[in-house]
């Protein structure tokens, strides 16, 4: 299945394309701000969310706030630098379980295991942000047998936050 949409770039194609225009450090930069919901200009929003993120152009409603949280820490992915680490420390510990979920994805990729146990408490916490089944703990526990953390994976977090630009699946 192609992770291309109408948009005509993937996640990581617009990440890349926008770490083109404005460097890697300012991307980064943007996603720890959108991660600390703090303000950035709309064309990285954009750059970072797709279009489901056209409401920066269009002045509709933006929908729910976790949403920019979730596409800052997608932005991480395709963008790295070490000073994003205790922002998404900080998402990891966010009441949205789909920003939970989305910096546990950069854990994984990152290989920041100095997360670990918290990871670990997270696995085990049945809670899911009153949406169970489908919090981060179930998703977490039947994603693999060895857990979130697999230093340099690009099986599932991959293919999870590089589905078609329809918000997050």
């Amino acid at each position: 299945m192609s992770a291309r949409s109408h948009w005509s770039l993937t996640p990581r194609q617009s990440v890349e394309r926008e770490c083109e225009i404005r460097g890697e450090r300012a991307v980064v930069s943007g996603c720890i701000a959108m991660l600390r919901s703090r303000s950035v200009d709309g064309e990285l929003i954009l750059a970072l969310g797709g279009p489901p993120a056209e409401w920066v152009r269009t002045g509709e409603a933006p929908g729910p706030d976790y949403w920019m949280r979730v596409w800052a820490a997608r932005g991480l992915l395709y963008a790295w630098h070490g000073s994003a680490e205790p922002a998404v420390r900080s998402a990891l510990e966010a009441e949205s379980w789909r920003v939970r979920e989305a910096a546990l994805k950069v854990v994984a990729r990152r290989g920041l295991t100095k997360e670990r146990a918290l990871v670990e408490t997270m696995r085990n916490d049945d809670s899911g942000c009153g949406h169970p089944p489908y919090g981060p703990s179930a998703r977490l526990r039947t994603d693999s047998p060895g857990g979130a953390i697999r230093p340099g994976s690009q099986d599932r977090a991959e293919r999870g936050m590089s589905v078609l630009w329809t918000g997050y699946s």
